[in-house]
């Protein structure tokens, strides 16, 4: 895609002309040029004349872009409505004043820029007449005709199944067996061509095989389908292929493509994300469930709006987060920055350029700066796209994958948020009888029931940091010396046998700390980013001998805004406890110990204090304490809220309403809180979301952030403010949004969702069958699979591809269903051999009389070679695996050695779509073998055939190892040379040996050894070429 320089506040070389004037609706009179006779002097017309003259300059010349094809910068010119309202820019004719009218002062050139905008002067003849109409009053007859319907681009025409061409000869009748076949048929014949015969039963078993799993057949499978001379044969065939689980990880892969995955956020910090697998894995689910493919659309959109109570819709939102995120502009940077910005205007881009390349294939993002220049997308269009997304970000969102936690959780959260709106309206409910029993024995319970805290003296602290930890008289730990950014404090506690349900940490005020603390920060803050505690064995350092206490339930005697202390137990490294501004006092937190824990004699307490947020927010004196009360541990007085502190201290008969509702709702939210804490923790999955954990200054937006028309694409020119919605091409749809609440983001997206499934969006399922189409042919019937524009490719089979639209439509959107109309057709199972004469005529096989022949993809070749070697681990889902070693870089992108990582471990034997992949370091074997560019949407693979490529095939570890594993079972199946031979070729090809290749193969394997046969067996373009 084009880089618009000027989000970045390039100077606009129109900064003459006033804010008022929008430089696109202005050229459209300028288009005028060529019709008007300039060398006949003007004549004086009556009314009538005059807006015949004006009006036929306006319907030839300018209403294609202006209320026609396009819309340019707002302006429509089809009623005089819309040319007295003006555009963007503002209102461009005074009716009865051409004097007074921009238009005029632009298409005289009394003005800049003169219009035709980088074209010839109008002539007078053309100037004098446009200057009589806007003089008479700028009047219409009628609404302007938008132009001719054939006009209109063939990718924006209304979606029609078209009639199945006949089939006239017999031998036509007996090749096609699909209506597929009869469309191929009759674009042959309009040539004088014909298709070409089936392929061998071998061949063809190879490539749908490939194709429909990308694996390869085993000889086992190859002997079972030679056998098989069953008419249906090759159709049973097919539905094995189709309801294999491997089917869903192959077409998994070609999305991927599609939607640029990765698995790292890419740019200069090139942060690993460990939770984008579950995307993953809910494509490969999706396409081996065969999903409705609106329903699909739905769920990578709005699923967690549309279908809250399902955990993979959820996961689903993984497809707008697929692309690079700049991590130093979106969380570095402070918020009130043009910086920031215009990262979130470039997010947004991304987010639109992604949804809008793959649903629809369209080059929306090519409006980012000025009206599409070929296609009818306006600048309005392209930013109410971006207010679409306006309220997400690309983040780890949590989420339950069991439905029954979800549901439940979302119960428990409803009532948590409910529960202080009702002691806020004293709502009866809270007074009524068993809730005011069980607030008093609540009420009982925490004033007869006071923990004992046991403060034990340390044994032991370290700080990784280099801070000065030292022992004070009433056993806390005051921190000095070096103040590292970053730091981890690790004490270790003696304990009495005995058996313990609870911790505490206190962190203290000290005069030796900035502000007397309790932190080390300048202005006394601390952040506190995990907290782990475990029993050790005394005298020993090994970790492993190490048992992890669970820690639950935490509280704080205070939070600060955003930094609760809940986070000092999410795992998230990023988010963390604080306690400014109430610093220069001390602090407590509380923690459950899930189980109680027995310590014996010869065991110990050890608590790590991670503190990685940075700037020297670390603890700078802290004290520790256990319990052993009874669990669960009742509320400790100084961790109450203050509100709850006084209404304890007023007698309980002298309470008002308000003050007993509000009690007894807090002692609801702790049971609540209990219950929430006693679910199994949430999995997390990189996604589109607004749900999820601030980090610094990168926080979620409560409502849609505002977002603005630049003009030029200009930060620095903001103009109207955008209204969430589509393009206005398309018939039958509406282009602006209406919502019930703009507000509510997710409704923004659900409308998008509803939009692009909508059964009169004729770009939305022309995409997606161009898609299954190009990868089982090779070429789409349209070769610019994200372009249906007037930049892109006309298709070589138009009705074809309207009939195969409608069919998916009628068929419930089941793409299983077109995966077998396709491979099951005539066209599909042809041989690839070329002809001379045919070639002559349709070299490119557009019109496909017979089948293109294919190289393997880089995935394809290395599953295929694990196969071979019996290595290839079936395991299907999880976390992806790291086919390298991964050190600390020296900034944030780590350093990854593909080099040294070992060839034989598990990991190296997953199937390749579980790879873990690096934006900008992306694995050199996948990548000479034409591996999709992960910092790009890839819809269409390059192929390339190189001398590199070959040097890798006999040179990679990967490929070294593999040959010598494949060389070690020849050797198990055969006892000579000549049969290892036989068999390689067999297995390898598919298909028996020729004696002279037994002959050389086996030659080759006594001279320089058998597996460097295997290698050179795996470089030939019968493995790499799929006929």
């Amino acid at each position: 895609m084009p880089t618009c320089a000027t989000i970045n506040a390039r100077p606009d070389r129109f900064a003459r002309l006033p804010r008022n004037i929008g430089l696109p609706w202005l050229a459209l009179f300028a288009l005028a040029a060529a019709d008007v006779h300039a060398s006949e002097p003007a004549q004086p017309l009556d009314a009538k004349s005059l807006r015949a003259t004006a009006v036929a300059i306006l319907e030839k010349h300018c209403v294609e872009c202006h209320g026609g094809r396009l819309t340019r910068s707002g302006f429509d010119l089809t009623t005089r409505d819309g040319l007295l309202k003006g555009g963007d820019g503002g209102r461009a004719v005074v009716p009865g004043n051409s004097q007074g009218s921009r238009l005029y002062e632009l298409i005289t050139h009394a003005a800049e820029p003169g219009m035709p905008y980088k074209r010839k002067k109008l002539a007078d003849a053309e100037i004098a007449a446009l200057k009589a109409w806007l003089d008479d009053g700028a009047a219409y007859d009628g609404a302007l005709k938008k132009g001719d319907p054939a006009d209109v681009w063939w990718s924006l025409k209304p979606l029609v199944k078209p009639a199945v061409p006949a089939i006239n000869s017999s031998a036509d009748r007996s090749w096609a067996q699909t209506p597929v076949d009869q469309f191929i048929l009759a674009k042959l014949a309009e040539k004088g061509l014909s298709p070409s015969p089936a392929a061998d039963k071998r061949t063809l078993l190879r490539r749908v095989m490939f194709d429909l799993v990308g694996l390869p057949p085993t000889p086992a499978e190859t002997a079972d389908f030679l056998a098989d001379d069953a008419p249906d044969a090759y159709e049973r065939l097919v539905d094995r292929l189709l309801a294999s689980p491997q089917f869903g990880e192959r077409w998994a892969r070609h999305w991927m493509d599609i939607v640029h995955y990765a698995e790292t956020h890419g740019n200069d910090q090139d942060r690993p994300r460990p939770n984008s697998w579950p995307y993953r894995d809910y494509l490969i689910r999706s396409f081996n469930d065969d999903k409705p493919y609106d329903r699909f659309v739905e769920e990578q959109l709005a699923g967690d709006v549309l279908y809250p109570d399902d955990a993979q819709a959820i996961v689903a939102m993984g497809f707008l987060a697929t692309g690079p995120w700049d991590e130093s502009s979106l969380r570095d940077i402070r918020e009130d920055t043009i910086d920031r910005e215009i990262a979130r205007y470039l997010d947004r881009d991304d987010m639109v350029t992604t949804a809008m390349s793959t649903l629809v294939s369209s080059t929306v993002h090519c409006a980012r700066c000025h009206a599409h220049k070929f296609d009818p997308i306006s600048q309005d269009e392209y930013y109410g796209l971006q207010a679409v997304f306006a309220g997400v970000d690309k983040a780890e969102r949590a989420y339950d994958p069991d439905p029954n936690v979800a549901r439940k959780r979302l119960d428990l959260l409803a009532r948590q948020a409910e529960l202080p709106q009702l002691a806020a309206k004293a709502d009866a409910s809270l007074l009524a009888e068993p809730i005011q029993i069980e607030t008093t024995a609540w009420e009982k319970r925490i004033t007869e029931s006071i923990t004992r805290w046991q403060t034990i003296e340390t044994d032991s602290f370290v700080s990784s940091g280099g801070a000065t930890l030292s022992k004070q008289p009433d056993h806390s730990v005051l921190a000095g010396g070096t103040r590292a950014d970053k730091d981890t404090y690790t004490i270790t506690l003696t304990l009495p046998a005995a058996r313990f349900t609870g911790l505490r940490l206190e962190v203290l005020a000290d005069d030796s700390l900035p502000m007397k603390g309790p932190g080390r920060q300048d202005n006394g803050n601390l952040h506190l980013n995990e907290i782990q505690a475990s029993i050790t064995p005394k005298g020993t350092t090994d970790a492993s001998a190490a048992r992890p206490i669970k820690l639950v339930n935490p509280k704080a005697d205070f939070n600060q805004a955003g930094w609760t202390i809940e986070m000092a137990l999410d795992g998230n490294p990023a988010t963390a406890w604080g306690i400014y501004p109430e610093v220069g006092k001390p602090h407590l937190a509380i923690f459950e110990f899930s189980q109680p824990v027995e310590i014996s004699a010869d065991e110990a307490l050890s608590v790590r204090l991670e503190q990685v947020h940075g700037g020297g927010h670390l603890i700078g004196r802290l004290r520790l304490s256990v319990t052993s009360a009874p669990a669960p541990l009742p509320v400790q007085a100084e961790v109450l809220p203050p509100q709850i502190t006084a209404i304890l201290k007023v007698p309980a008969a002298e309470r008002t309403n308000p003050q007993r509702a509000e009690l007894a709702a807090f002692v609801l939210l702790e049971q609540v809180g209990r219950e929430l804490a006693a679910l199994p923790p949430r999995q997390k999955v990189y996604s589109a979301t607004n749900d999820y954990q601030p980090d610094g200054s990168f926080r979620p937006a409560a409502t849609p952030r505002p977002v603005h028309l630049l003009r030029r694409g200009d930060i620095n020119k903001p103009e109207g403010a955008a209204r969430p919605g589509a393009l206005a091409c398309i018939q039958g749809l509406q282009s602006q949004f209406e919502l019930a609440d703009e507000n509510r983001e997710g409704l923004r997206r659900v409308a998008l969702a509803r939009w692009v499934t909508d059964r009169q969006n004729v770009l939305a399922w022309r995409s997606i069958v161009n898609r299954v189409w190009h990868y089982h042919f090779g070429r789409g019937i349209v070769d610019t699979p994200n372009d249906f524009g007037r930049m892109g490719s006309l298709p070589s089979h138009p009705q074809l591809l309207d009939w195969l639209a409608v069919t998916l439509q009628e068929n419930g959107g089941s793409l299983k269903s077109l995966h077998r109309l396709l491979v099951t057709s005539a066209a599909y199972q042809q041989a690839s051999r070329s002809e001379p004469k045919h070639a002559e005529i349709d070299g490119d096989n557009r019109l496909l009389w017979r089948m293109n022949r294919l190289r393997l993809d880089a995935e394809e070749i290395r599953d295929a070679v694990l196969c071979l070697s019996a290595r290839l681990d079936p395991a299907m889902g999880g976390p992806s695996v790291k086919q390298f070693i991964q050190t600390p870089g020296i900034h944030v992108t780590p350093v990854v050695d593909y080099l040294g990582f070992d060839v034989d471990s598990r990991e190296n034997y997953r199937r390749s779509v579980y790879r873990f992949i690096f934006r900008t370091l992306p694995d050199p074997f996948m990548e000479t073998l034409d591996c999709a560019d992960a910092s790009q949407l890839t819809p269409v693979r390059s192929t390339s055939v190189t001398a590199l490529q070959a040097l890798t095939m006999l040179n990679n570890r990967f490929i070294v190892r593999q040959s010598e594993h494949i060389a070690a079972r020849l050797e198990q199946a055969a006892p000579d040379r000549d049969g290892q031979a036989a068999l390689a070729c067999q297995w390898i090809f598919n298909r028996p040996a020729s004696a002279r290749e037994v002959s050389l193969v086996s030659e080759y394997a006594k001279k320089h050894g058998l597996p460097n046969a295997v290698r050179m067996l795996l470089n030939s373009n019968e493995f790499m070429f799929v006929n």
